[in-house]
């Protein structure tokens, strides 16, 4: 199940409304601004599938020019796979893209979910008012296979080569996310290798997750060494794929415990508990069941008795479908705080959308489950930016105002660590953008259709942090056109240091909301301001050329100037300032023999006056 998927009724939320709610139109109309930024010359890289490479909307708004750079399906067998990578296949360029038409059926046959985020994030509109956030932004889709995190991080890096090939700023937006994938606490592979990534300058944009609405989480401040948590979990429904339940539990870093099953009748009374099961030295996995009254309970389990990455005993435990029994969780542990997660475990793609623990009225000492720490991995990683979703605010025909909210499935927090999640909420309820045109799962009603080249492609509504996910990486397109050379850590505390409160986000609180609701303008004003480039003017900007572009080894920098206190800091894309030069009037060599091929900035500064140029190094 994809995070955000959920179809709602469309009208109360429309793409073109919601980019009021988020103060995109301030941005495109250049209210108070130097220029209107609409993502020219940065990539957004969309990991996901159900992609329509054909979709009108990923031309830019006057039709003429297509947006798409490559897409990497790794589903697809036929290759040919990307360079330094062995398996699925790349279509590079406007003639393959086309010729492909769409993805491959996978796990979640021909789908639409990646096109609808996409067309959120960059869409040209098509003619139609859905616009996307950031239309003149370029686009890399790639089709992830979640079996393997391995792909996950495989995917990342194809994009960011993608990126220093081409010489722009890279954000990857993900509205997918799991509660057993790494960890819970933000630790793990997966978060190493985003923060590499993060330091070479990528911006990381994730949904939150859509578990704000069911008390799926327990947790147990373990004291004494007699002492037992109870707990009853239940199975999800809504997919005729379910398998059963998926139960990840966590314990503080070297805090062993023990679990087991509890199989019940009608009244809540014990028919058979498993053995404990302990974590200490006994990591592995165990497929294995139970006897119940002649009948069989299917379950297992995988136990790492202490993560490398945070040193905690992990367990997934799955347990198979049953109607006939009620099941409870039992875990003892002499020490440490636990937490249990519950969500559904499918025999097709992936489940991510939880089911409650409960604690029954005859159990007056079990623990019941809440919707706390409910943000899912790798919306969880501290460098990443993790948006929830709100109900956008608008003007109804009658002249009262609605909205507002945040979504009542809107994942909550807190984060672990001290770390605030989420961090950032846009509206993601009701969203009309594109729908995959070759899609065989879409079910809902289609607020638009249009005719292209021949073929009618769809618009309709869909509901979930998947869509405020790629409005928020919209949002930081515009910020990157505005300021190509803010760090990612920058670029976060631009997003949340803008946002904007209410009495909404008052009353749900920082959990549920983060910082606040997004506010591009204000976003981009900051980024505006803090690198100086509302003093930019043509004639500053044709003063200064760089050549050769690309370069290896040194390059020339020609210097039209009247002052003798100029200066070009050289950065990478993380913002990290490399070196300096003195600049002088006329032709100035600059050393590129210390640096990796890939994308650099020099950012001049001629009596507080900022010119910012981009430079490949081969």
């Amino acid at each position: 199940m994809i995070v955000g998927s959920m179809m709602t009724a469309f009208g109360q939320a429309w793409l073109d409304k919601a980019v009021i709610d988020g103060r995109v139109d301030s941005v495109w109309n250049a209210i108070d601004l130097p220029q209107a930024f609409t993502g020219n010359g940065v990539i957004i890289g969309v990991t996901d599938w159900g992609f329509d490479y054909s979709h009108p909307v990923f031309y830019d708004t006057t039709m003429m020019h297509y947006r798409v750079l490559r897409a990497w399906d790794q589903f697809k067998t036929s290759g040919p796979a990307p360079d330094g990578f062995n398996y699925g296949t790349e279509y590079n360029g406007p003639e393959e893209l086309l010729t492909a038409r769409c993805d491959t059926s996978n796990c979640y046959d021909y789908n639409y979910h990646g096109t609808h985020c996409a067309s959120i994030a960059a869409g040209g509109g098509a003619g139609t008012v859905y616009r996307g956030v950031a239309p003149d932004a370029e686009l890399l889709f790639a089709s992830l296979y979640l079996d393997s995190l391995s792909r996950v991080m495989d995917a990342w890096n194809w994009m960011y080569n993608v990126a220093q090939q081409e010489g722009k700023r890279l954000i990857i937006s993900s509205s997918w996310g799991l509660y057993y994938a790494d960890n819970m606490d933000g630790t793990g592979a997966l978060a190493e290798e985003m923060q590499r990534l993060t330091d070479l300058g990528v911006v990381f944009v994730v949904s939150a997750g859509n578990n704000g609405d069911v008390n799926f989480h327990v947790k147990h401040e373990f004291t004494e060494p007699e002492d037992t948590m109870r707990t009853r979990f239940l199975f999800a429904t809504g997919s005729a794929d379910l398998w059963g339940s998926s139960l990840t539990m966590m314990n503080s870093a070297n805090s062993p415990f023990e679990f087991a099953l509890n199989v019940m009748d009608g009244n809540y009374q014990t028919i058979v508990e498993t053995p404990f099961i302990p974590t200490a030295n006994n990591d592995g996995y165990v497929d294995t069941f139970v006897v119940v009254n002649g009948d069989t309970l299917v379950f297992n389990y995988d136990i790492q008795s202490c993560n490398a990455y945070n040193q905690a005993p992990v367990v997934r435990l799955r347990v198979k479908y049953t109607n006939a029994y009620k099941l409870g969780l039992a875990v003892t542990a002499p020490a440490g705080t636990f937490h249990a997660w519950n969500v559904a475990e499918v025999t097709k793609a992936y489940g991510n959308w939880g089911a409650e623990f409960q604690a029954p009225a005859v159990h007056p000492d079990w623990v019941a489950g809440d919707n706390e720490y409910g943000i899912s991995t790798p919306s969880n990683i501290d460098c990443c930016i993790s948006v929830a979703a709100h109900v956008k605010r608008q003007m109804n025909p009658s002249g009262a105002f609605s909205g507002g909210e945040i979504a009542d499935f809107s994942s909550s927090g807190p984060g672990f660590h001290n770390i605030r999640k989420p961090e950032i909420s846009a509206p993601g309820k009701n969203i009309v953008a594109a729908i995959n045109s070759y899609t065989t799962s879409f079910t809902g009603t289609y607020k638009k259709r249009i005719e292209f080249n021949g073929r009618t492609y769809g618009f309709a509504a869909l509901s979930g942090t998947s869509m405020s996910c790629p409005f928020v990486a919209g949002v930081a397109a515009l910020g990157l056109e505005a300021n190509p050379y803010f760090s990612p850590g920058q670029g976060k505390s631009i997003l949340t240091g803008t946002a904007y409160n209410d009495t909404y986000t008052a009353e749900a609180g920082i959990d549920r909301f983060g910082y606040g609701k997004v506010d591009a303008y204000n976003a981009v004003r900051e980024a505006l301001r803090q690198v100086g480039i509302e003093d930019h003017t043509e004639s500053l900007e044709t003063r200064y050329a760089v050549f050769p572009n690309p370069a290896s080894g040194s390059c020339f920098l020609t210097a039209q100037t009247q002052s003798e206190n100029v200066t070009c800091g050289l950065y990478d894309l993380s913002g990290r300032l490399l070196q300096t030069e003195i600049l002088h009037s006329g032709v100035n060599m600059l050393s590129l023999n210390n640096l990796v091929p890939g994308c650099y900035l020099l950012r001049i500064n001629d009596d507080n006056q900022i010119v910012t140029k981009k430079i490949i190094v081969q």
